[in-house]
């Protein structure tokens, strides 16, 4: 038998280099995409986590792909301090953001934050709308406190939301983003805001296909913020006589320390609402958040569209909770369930457990080294979160023990089963337990009960170990305090 080692050494070579670009083994190189998506002021008011009334089809269906955090927390329930924690990967006491209106690097100058590492990495790192603290409206159309060296790219709508902001109805004449204000708009879902960041959205999945581009695509929508305006064919949707507004038992403000109590009492104008009013409020929140779904659907059809689904981790989130009449209060800003649990789905690439809900708490740093992991990168050692890829894996497994939040002076712990709150140093100030079995609602506060302090000293040494962690200086990671407006390097 006659051989011919040379040319089947080339056949072999150009088989073996036409299998190498074949779509196949190009795929299995290709770098995971990520679509980062978030609301503003979102709780868990959706129809997949259970809300009677809300309609959310997009994010039901990316919910029923994908796998369903139940239980996730914010560090801080307040836009910039809990943006700037999730985003850099830390927590508030070591980013130094207790409050809106700072830039990140103001306080860690070289810290790598998560699009950062993606962009490192050989990503296209995009912004449209609101993904570092904005003013809120005021700052719609500019890039509010971003950080430009996060990104490629970034993209600042502004629609007729900006224009229409005197029709807008207000509790407090001339102000919208801490007041509760609402407006049932004119016109077309494309004209507001969050409609032209969708349309932005999906023009830049149609590019990244076309050129191949590995990207990290971050889309802030503004609204379910305040002023709650939508167009009108929302508010339809939730006629206020179907409505039911929230209510506390008489005397339950004299069952709270004095900081949770100013908490939630400390928007004078919003304390006691009239019937009608809180039902207009209501009204006006669950139509924004139906609206926002319906733009978060234009993106997700956009990714399908295009052929990107299949290679891209989708992470949908909110800033914080909110709430909704829920213990007298209205917004965020309490360590209450309401204002620190957010919905949070991770769908796409990668997760094989589809309709899948995890039970266990996880925290917002979390997305950092989750995120990371599921794109091959390794987070830096400034990181503070555990990888909830174990728990995408089989969501039985508990990534940890329980998530951390605080707000001003106070530190909560939620388990599974209990809710523990310190307020001051080693809870001087007060303290409140309340018992997730039997009180979902959080209205009983345990901490006084002589049979419950077993239990407290048990939670009491967990969270003072989880706080002293959130005060570690972040390896790395340059911190600056400012002590009378002077900077004191740590």
């Amino acid at each position: 038998m006659i051989r011919f080692p040379l040319l089947s050494s080339l056949f072999l070579a150009a088989a073996a280099a036409w299998l190498s670009t074949s779509p196949t083994a190009a795929a299995a190189d290709k770098p995971v995409n990520v679509l980062f998506l978030i609301c503003d002021d979102l709780n868990c008011d959706l129809a997949c986590y259970g809300h009677p009334q809300v309609k959310s089809p997009n994010i039901d269906r990316l919910a029923a792909r994908g796998v369903r955090f139940d239980r996730a927390y914010c560090q801080y329930p307040l836009c910039g301090p809990s943006r700037a924690s999730f985003l850099c990967g830390m927590y508030p006491d070591q980013t130094l953001i207790h409050r809106n209106a700072i830039y990140v690097r103001e306080h860690v100058p070289n810290v790598k934050t998560l699009p950062q590492m993606f962009r490192d990495a050989g990503y296209f790192a995009t912004r449209i709308g609101k993904l570092y603290h904005y003013n809120v409206p005021n700052h719609i159309g500019t890039s509010g406190h971003d950080d430009p060296d996060s990104w490629n790219y970034t993209i600042n709508p502004r629609g007729r939301d900006k224009d229409d902001e005197s029709d807008i109805f207000t509790l407090v004449p001339g102000t919208f983003g801490g007041t509760l204000s609402w407006l049932a708009a004119e016109g077309t879902d494309e004209e507001q805001t969050d409609g032209i960041a969708a349309e932005e959205a999906a023009e830049q999945l149609e590019k990244y296909a076309k050129k191949g581009t590995p990207f990290f695509l971050a889309v802030g929508l503004y609204r379910p913020h305040t002023p709650y305006v939508s167009p009108k064919k929302y508010f339809d949707l939730y006629p206020t006589e179907s409505i039911k507004v929230p209510t506390e038992p008489e005397g339950y403000l004299d069952t709270l320390p004095n900081p949770a109590k100013q908490s939630i009492r400390r928007k004078k104008d919003q304390i006691d609402l009239p019937e009608k009013l809180a039902k207009e409020a209501i009204q006006a929140y669950h139509a924004s958040i139906t609206f926002a779904d319906a733009q978060l659907g234009k993106i997700l059809d956009s990714l399908e569209k295009n052929g990107l689904a299949d290679n891209t981790v989708i992470l949908f989130t909110s800033d914080h909770g909110y709430h909704m009449g829920e213990h007298g209060h209205w917004q965020k800003t309490t360590l209450f369930e309401n204002a620190t649990r957010v919905p949070l789905i991770i769908s796409g690439a990668g997760i094989e457990n589809a309709g899948a809900v995890v039970k266990t708490p996880v925290e917002m740093v979390d997305f950092y080294p989750t995120l990371a992991e599921l794109c091959g990168l390794k987070a830096p050692p400034s990181a503070a979160g555990v990888s909830l890829v174990p728990a995408l894996k089989d969501p039985s497994v508990a990534p940890r023990e329980a998530a951390l939040s605080q707000y001003n002076q106070g530190y909560s712990l939620r388990t599974p089963r209990w809710r523990y709150t310190e307020w001051g140093e080693n809870g001087e100030e007060g303290k409140e337990l309340y018992d997730h079995e039997s009180d979902p609602e959080e209205m009983v506060n345990l901490a006084g009960k002589t049979e419950q302090a077993e239990t407290i000293s048990k939670l009491a040494e967990q969270l003072h170990a989880r706080i002293e962690e959130a005060n570690r200086e972040p390896k790395g990671v340059k911190q600056i305090r400012f002590e009378n407006n002077r900077k004191v390097p740590r």
